[in-house]
């Protein structure tokens, strides 16, 4: 299979291209006779991908046996994957390339079906490592603008799956998935006294904002202000140096059929990353960045976009993203045809999220709204394609008048 997948929706373009072979044999792959034009027949899946935007470019290679052990369905899945992140300027909307960082990661998984309670569970674990490299990128949430951190992470999930008929166009049933993420708690062993780093960032903090507040300061005061910004820098360093972390992710979605080919699909979304240790402080990665059309997943960071139609890209949350998120959406879809060739339904929706940095900014009612209509069309060949015109309600942060119309475009991505 070749993949290609692209979007755009407030002002920005994210293009995808892969390459996959879906029923691989890798014991075959020194075989010469077996290339016809490739090793085939194991059911295994091999895959090349490349995805970019002004902000971003990722390169991944993924690998996954269905049947590890040939007796059940016990799924071994590997990932390599290397990219590039641009610091995004939120008042221009721009990527300046002179400041990014690099990662590099490494993820291997095992994921299996359940027998109890019923058939339609399914338990994931993974483990995952990656490096980041950082140059010239300096956000609110850490100084070292250059340096290097580390993420060694597991994740467990369960989810249940039980949609029935069409899966471009499901009728009834639900889709339920929860997951939880963790990084080992370094500061419980690595002898690091946090409180004491904290406490010390904070004063070079203060000499810092006072002299800021001098008219004109001298030369001394200046050179004060710059070992105050490098100090702050090695804190930050050590405080990221191996991240520490955990992350709680819940989704569901309900599809039930109101009336004969009337499908009503209420969605709920949530997502909270939290500290072992609050001297140390939620890290500045595996944020939630909220608002546009959903299009480009990457991992980069970790970080995780999240779709809320009738804003512009990841305009909802702040430039380093958000440490707590919930999403609520309300979709009501009519098929026009279903037919083998080519799908096609009409939706209207109704969707509100919101996304901040700590608990006590966090109203699980305080949300930006948005409603709007769209297409969807199905082919065999192309994929999903569609269009949604979607009007937020509530104004941007740092404005003060309703988002207005949104239209965004969209290539292989289903909502």
């Amino acid at each position: 299979q070749i993949q290609l997948q692209g979007g755009y929706g407030g002002g920005g373009f994210i293009g995808t291209l892969g390459l996959s072979f879906n029923n691989f044999a890798i014991k075959d792959i020194f075989k010469k006779e077996a290339y016809k034009p490739v090793p085939r027949g194991d059911g295994q899946s091999l895959a090349l991908r490349l995805q970019a935007s002004q902000f971003f470019q990722t390169y991944s290679f993924s690998f996954s046996e269905p049947w590890l052990g040939g007796k059940k369905p016990f799924q071994l899945s590997t990932s390599l994957s290397h990219s590039r992140q641009f610091l995004f300027n939120p008042q221009t909307r721009q990527a300046d390339r002179s400041r990014r960082f690099n990662i590099t990661g490494l993820t291997v998984g095992l994921s299996t079906r359940l027998t109890k309670p019923d058939d339609f569970f399914l338990l994931s674990q993974s483990v995952s490592y990656q490096h980041y490299d950082l140059q010239n990128y300096n956000t609110g949430l850490f100084t070292f603008g250059d340096g290097t951190s580390n993420n060694l992470s597991y994740t467990i999930g369960l989810s249940r799956n039980n949609l029935y008929n069409d899966p471009i166009f499901p009728t009834g049933g639900s889709n339920i998935s929860v997951s939880a993420k963790f990084s080992f708690p370094y500061s419980l062993v690595n002898g690091v006294d946090y409180e004491a780093l904290r406490d010390e960032r904070d004063v070079q903090d203060e000499i810092i904002d006072e002299v800021n507040g001098i008219a004109d300061p001298s030369p001394e005061e200046i050179a004060m202000r710059t070992d105050a910004s490098e100090r702050i820098a090695e804190i930050d360093q050590e405080r990221f140096k191996w991240l520490e972390f955990y992350k709680i992710k819940f989704k569901v979605d309900w599809y039930t059929e109101v009336v004969k080919k009337l499908v009503l699909r209420p969605s709920l979304e949530f997502g909270f990353l939290g500290a072992y240790n609050n001297a140390r402080g939620v890290i500045p990665f595996e944020r939630f960045f909220l608002g546009g059309d959903g299009l480009g997943n990457f991992a980069l960071d970790g970080r995780e976009i999240v779709q809320l139609r009738g804003y512009p890209n990841q305009s909802l949350s702040s430039q380093d993203g958000g440490s707590i998120y919930n999403k609520f959406s309300l979709e009501l879809r009519y098929p026009i045809t279903l037919g083998a060739q080519a799908k096609i339904y009409a939706l209207t929706f109704l969707e509100a999220g919101a996304s901040v940095n700590s608990f006590r900014d966090f109203n699980p009612f305080n949300l930006n709204r948005s409603a709007g209509v769209g297409l969807r069309i199905f082919m065999p060949a192309f994929g999903l394609l569609g269009i949604d015109l979607g009007y937020g309600f509530d104004p941007l942060p740092g404005s003060s008048t309703p988002n207005g119309q949104e239209v965004h475009f969209i290539i292989g991505q289903q909502f």
